[in-house]
């Protein structure tokens, strides 16, 4: 089976999803999050996923975020393969959204 094509947002493209109503996952460790975070995500460990996926809304659109965009990218081709049809990555994760001048704040 083909990995599904998952779309690839910029920081300001996530910015406009987030205030239509897309849910922002962030599949980074505790300790990540100690750094920084963007105000709003709904924060689930990648070691967490397998129990609390079902904790994302199937009924809307979804933007996956981790450090870099490499474990969200994986992230969100499960979530595709799982059946959801709206889910997108963060293109360079938190890094991007920080070097975009988008808000951050410690978790």
């Amino acid at each position: 089976m083909d990995a599904p094509v998952i779309p690839q947002l910029d920081p300001r493209t996530v910015q406009a999803a987030l205030a239509s109503g897309a849910v922002l996952v962030d599949v980074r460790e505790a300790e990540e999050l100690e750094e920084a975070a963007i105000p709003g995500a709904t924060w689930i460990p990648l070691s967490e996923l397998n129990e609390r996926w079902r904790e994302i809304p199937a009924d809307r659109d979804v933007v996956v975020m981790c450090g870099s965009g490499r474990r969200s990218q994986a992230v969100a081709e499960a979530l595709a393969n799982a059946g959801f049809q709206r889910v997108s990555n963060l293109g360079g994760g938190i890094i991007a959204w920080a070097n975009a001048g988008l808000p951050v704040q410690p978790r």
